[in-house]
C-alpha cells in the first residue's frame, strides 16, 4: 500500500536487503513497493563506479505510480555503494557481476522482469539477455549500446579510481561540477549539490567517504584502448523478443548517433530517446526522463503476468532489515 506524508507526496515502502554471493560477498540491494504491486518488477543496474542511490527519484515514482505501481530493486555491484568490497581487483568484471545478478534473481524467484542498465549496468542486462533470456521482459539501456566509443571510455579510465576523497562536500561539489560540466550543461546548483551525494558515501563525521573501491579502476586499466573495442552486436540481438528503450544523452561521448540508428535497424521494438543537455550518463531524474520510462514499462505490462513466487531462501542466504 502507498502512503503519504504530510506534504501529500507518496512515500513508497522500502526493505534494505542484503545477500551473499558465490564467493562469499555481502552485497546489498534496496527495494522500493510491495512484491504485491500489479506492475512487472523493475531491476536497476548502475554504471561502473555507481550505485543504487542513482536510481532513488526515479524508484520512487514508479514504485508510488498512482495507476501502475512497481517493485523497483536498485543493486549495489561488489565494491560498490553498501556492498562488500573484493579483495581480489581481478573480480570486478561484468561477467562476475552478472553472476552475482543472477543470483539475487534465483534467491528473490525474480524473471521476466523490467530491467534498467545504465552504461556498465547495460552491458550487464545485454550478458543476461545471452545467459538467461526468460529473465528480462524488457529492457532500458542508458546511454549504452553494442558499440562503445573509445573517446568515451578513455575519459572514463583517466579518472576511475585516481580521484583523493575531498576532504569536504565542497571540494567533492567542485570535483564532480569539474569533470562532468561538459557532459552536464544544464545542471542547476541544486542538482550539482544532489549529484554529488550520489557519488560519494558519508563517514561518521558527516565528510564525504568513497563510494567504490578504488581498484575498480586498475580492473578497467586493463582494456586496451590502443585496439577497437568488442562490438556486442550479438548481445543485443538477444533482446529483439522484448521491447527496448535506449536513451542517449545529447552530449555522449560513449554512445554515437550511428549506433543508436544501426540499434533502431537491427531492433523492431526499439523506442529511442534523446535527453537535450545531458551527457554520459543521463541522470534519469527529470520528470520528462521518469514520465518516458513510466510510459514505456506500462505499454511493456501488457506482455506481463505475475506467477508465484517461491518461498525465500534461509536467512543466511537472504536477510532483510
Amino acid at each position: 500500500m502507498t502512503t503519504y506524508g504530510s506534504t501529500g507526496a507518496a512515500v513508497p515502502q522500502t526493505e534494505d536487503i542484503f545477500y551473499r554471493s558465490h564467493d562469499d560477498l555481502v552485497l546489498y540491494v534496496r527495494k522500493y513497493g510491495s512484491d504485491d504491486a500489479p506492475a512487472r518488477p523493475l531491476l536497476c543496474l548502475a554504471g561502473l563506479t555507481r550505485n543504487g542511490r542513482d536510481f532513488h527519484d526515479l524508484a520512487v515514482a514508479l514504485s508510488t505510480h498512482p495507476t501502475h505501481p512497481r517493485a523497483v530493486y536498485c543493486l549495489d555491484y561488489r565494491g560498490r555503494g553498501r556492498s562488500e568490497w573484493d579483495k581480489d581487483w581481478r573480480n570486478y568484471s561484468a561477467l562476475i557481476e552478472l553472476q552475482d545478478i543472477e543470483a539475487f534473481l534465483t534467491l528473490r524467484g525474480l524473471s521476466d522482469v523490467a530491467v534498467l542498465g545504465t552504461s556498465r549496468g547495460g552491458i550487464i542486462t545485454m550478458l543476461l539477455a545471452i545467459t538467461r533470456p526468460a529473465a528480462i521482459g524488457c529492457a532500458i539501456l542508458n546511454d549504452i549500446g553494442p558499440v562503445i566509443e573509445t573517446a568515451g571510455l578513455a575519459r572514463i579510465m583517466g579518472y576511475t579510481g585516481k580521484i583523493p576523497v575531498p576532504a569536504d562536500w565542497d571540494e567533492a561539489l567542485r570535483v564532480v561540477r569539474d569533470i562532468n560540466k561538459r557532459q552536464f550543461t544544464a545542471l542547476d546548483s541544486a542538482g550539482w549539490r544532489s549529484w554529488t551525494r550520489q557519488l560519494f558515501n558519508e563517514d561518521a563525521e558527516g565528510r564525504p567517504a568513497p563510494s567504490y573501491d578504488p581498484n575498480i579502476g586498475k580492473a578497467l586499466s586493463e582494456i586496451d584502448i590502443s585496439k577497437p573495442v568488442p562490438t556486442m552486436w550479438e548481445h543485443f540481438e538477444s533482446l529483439r523478443s522484448v521491447p527496448v528503450m535506449v536513451i542517449r544523452g545529447e552530449h555522449s561521448d560513449l554512445l554515437s548517433a550511428a549506433t543508436v540508428q544501426e540499434m533502431q535497424a537491427r531492433h523492431p521494438r526499439l523506442t529511442p530517446v534523446l535527453i537535450p543537455n545531458e551527457g554520459h550518463a543521463p541522470l534519469l531524474k527529470d520528470r520528462f526522463s521518469e514520465r518516458l520510462i513510466a510510459d514505456f514499462l506500462i505499454d511493456a505490462d501488457s506482455t506481463w503476468h505475475a506467477v508465484p513466487r517461491p518461498p525465500l531462501p534461509e536467512p543466511q542466504e537472504i536477510f532483510s532489515v
